[in-house]
């Protein structure tokens, strides 16, 4: 038609919504090892990515065969392309899927398989590049540049920190400098004088040129279904508007004619083609979604809403084109949330908690001492996207003044702060501020004791929503194990040390590609109950006959080694699962009695303590608060007991862990 209306980017997002994954770290290290591997095939030498569908499905066969994706996908390209472009957005692989120097930095670390930190912001060595990649980052919203993550930066070191609906809804729409500044002191006169989200929205989308004649259009033109398709501004097709046309019909005739046609109106909300639009319309006009209810209440079940207030078609029409959009650009922006969070988090500087997106106390001081300078670079592209460089040569204003910042840090946390190392020590304390806070509101006892009856049964869904779904099962049993042994240790212990996992900026954990080995070794200094030791604690799900052929020599191995290493120290082991195979058991026993050589043949130990124990005893050790010193006492004297494998573990740790059930600890 004439004066068709062209839809127009309003927002930014990181990646593409349709390729959502988990165990994010992993699957992008994987992924880029893969991707080398395929590129690196005699046959694959030169062929171009871009346009080329056969290639495309054939990389996706690859990742098929080396167990990266499972089933059958509908379209294997386009599938291929959702799992490849958010890694070339970010500078990891080139428009041809080569691995670019940022990438090939990224492998090299993970095949080092360490991820300490070896920067100034004291951050693990993957999430500094990540860090450095999105800084580099930017979109074409419009035929201008922005770059999303230097964007939030800036907004978050002006506001303090973001509500999950500022993050979501307004963040996204800061696409210039005069937006972005706008958006700035919306969100700061929002909190004083309580402005709603959704009004900063819509004067973000009335501003621009598109809408504004949309309306124009809306208000001139005779209302046809044609009409109401063009001035929707499709961002797909025209036709997936169409539901609107019904909907103003019906809601003109309920305003002017007040035809009792609420129920007709409910279902009419039913066809449009987004679901989460639907929704936001029913909820915005309707009392209850009951049809029953509806039916019998008629019009009076609608809401109080301005449209149905209306005294003329001109109100009307406004008021339905705001509505059409505001809830289209909410789902759109809502559907970005998840995404943009899962890039942001890998910088592992940004931490997202109780329902607000802030920095990490040390960023946090490094971004806002150079805010200001971030604006300048926000809104412009850069060529080093591909290459792995240092932050000063990303833009001189990022080049890190390691004395200012650590002022800026001992003035944020009240402390004498002078070098890296009392740097370190300041922000070790407040890691454990925050740990502690994290198992007071998230890993209490009884959910604890919920989390292992979940491993017990593999319920693994119900594991990655009460911990997170970064990490695999396994990792996620060894983080809660460990956090199991803080609670039964008094929270005593370096335990964020002990456990050789990857946590991120929230402490908890995340799966790396060649990671899920690690052991958790305890440091006790000697009391009047126990003296000076080591404990490692080794923990699998592994079951059956795959325990013996999984945890045997490993776990001997472990404690094996660090016993040669460490002739010095009392060192234990104790291996917990969630089920025990008898033979485990067995050869654990027999343990005490044999030699143990280093694999040069050289030296060499007799006798291993190594103590096996299931989940279900362990439940019942945390149920009735028992501490380390009365299980130290425990696991030694089950250790010197000479009864047979079977015997021995019922008599010495079901049945002695079974009788702190309401009797006395000491």
């Amino acid at each position: 038609m004439a004066n068709e209306i062209g839809y127009k980017s309003y927002c930014w997002a990181i990646g593409t919504t349709s390729y959502r994954t988990d165990k994010f770290n992993m699957s992008i290290e994987m992924q880029m090892k893969l991707l080398k591997e395929f590129r690196g095939l005699a046959k694959n030498k030169g062929r171009l990515w871009t346009g080329n569908n056969q290639f495309q499905a054939e990389y996706y066969e690859f990742l098929k065969s080396k167990g990266f994706v499972k089933g059958d996908a509908p379209r294997p390209d386009k599938d291929a392309r959702e799992k490849t472009s958010g890694l070339r957005d970010i500078g990891l692989l080139d428009d041809e899927r080569n691995v670019t120097a940022a990438g090939e930095a990224l492998i090299a670390i993970a095949q080092s398989e360490n991820f300490a930190s070896d920067n100034l912001l004291e951050i693990p060595r993957d999430s500094y590049l990540y860090f450095k990649q999105l800084l580099k980052t930017s979109n074409d919203v419009d035929g201008k540049s922005v770059r999303p993550f230097v964007v939030f930066l800036y907004v978050v070191s002006k506001t303090g920190y973001l509500t999950y609906d500022e993050f979501t809804y307004l963040l996204p729409l800061c696409v210039d400098k005069t937006t972005t500044n706008i958006v700035v002191e919306h969100i700061l006169s929002s909190r004083t004088s309580g402005m709603n989200y959704e009004d900063i929205i819509l004067s973000v989308l009335m501003g621009m040129d598109n809408y504004k004649k949309a309306l124009d259009l809306l208000q001139s033109e005779e209302v046809t279904e044609e009409l109401i398709c063009n001035v929707g501004i499709n961002r797909k097709s025209a036709k997936y508007d169409k539901p609107y046309y019904v909907l103003y019909k019906i809601l003109n005739n309920i305003v002017f004619s007040h035809e009792d046609a609420a129920l007709e109106f409910y279902e009419a909300t039913k066809k449009l083609t987004n679901s989460k639009v639907g929704g936001a319309w029913r909820k915005y006009f309707f009392s209850s979604s009951a049809r029953s209810v509806i039916t019998k209440m008629g019009l009076a079940v609608l809401n109080n809403v301005p449209i149905l207030q209306s005294k003329s078609k001109e109100v009307f029409n406004e008021e339905f084109f705001k509505i059409m959009h505001l809830f289209k650009a909410k789902a759109t922006l809502s559907d970005y949330f998840d995404l943009n969070r899962r890039y942001f988090k890998i910088t592992d500087i940004v931490l997202f908690e109780d329902d607000n997106v802030r920095l990490d106390v040390l960023p946090k001081c490094y971004i806002e001492s150079i805010a200001d300078e971030l604006l300048d670079i926000a809104f412009e592209q850069t060529d080093l996207l591909s290459e792995n460089v240092e932050l000063e040569a990303i833009h001189p204003c990022l080049k890190i003044n390691a004395d200012r910042l650590y002022q800026e840090l001992g003035k944020a946390l009240g402390k004498s702060v002078m070098d890296r190392e009392s740097a370190h020590k300041v922000i070790r304390d407040e890691r454990y501020i925050r740990f502690n806070k994290l198992i007071d509101d998230r890993f209490d006892k009884e959910t604890l004791l919920v989390l292992f009856n979940h491993f017990e049964n593999r319920n693994d869904d119900e594991i990655r929503t009460l911990v997170t779904d970064n990490a695999d099962i396994p990792t996620i049993f060894e983080y809660v194990i460990g956090i199991a042994w803080y609670v039964i240790s008094g929270r005593e212990g370096d335990v964020l040390d002990y456990m050789n996992l990857s946590l991120g900026a929230d402490l908890l954990p995340k799966t790396h590609a060649g990671g899920g080995e690690a052991d958790i070794v305890w440091k006790y200094e000697k009391t009047s109950w126990y003296p000076k030791h080591t404990l490692l604690i080794e923990a699998t799900l592994a079951d059956g006959s795959n325990q013996r052929r999984m945890e045997m020599e490993p776990v001997s191995r472990h404690l094996g080694d660090y016993c040669i290493m460490h002739p010095e120290e009392e060192a234990y082991c104790v291996f917990v699962t969630t089920y025990l195979n008898m033979n485990v058991i067995s050869d654990f026993r027999a343990r005490r009695y044999m030699e143990y050589y280093n694999s040069a043949g050289t030296d060499y130990i007799t006798g291993m303590k190594i103590l096996p124990i299931q989940t279900s005893e362990l439940k019942t050790l945390l149920r009735f608060d028992v501490r380390y010193a009365q299980i130290y006492r425990m696991l030694d004297a089950a250790y010197n007991s000479s009864e047979a494998p079977k015997e021995w573990y019922e008599n010495n740790i079901v049945r002695e862990a079974s009788f702190y059930n309401g009797r006395e600890i000491w």
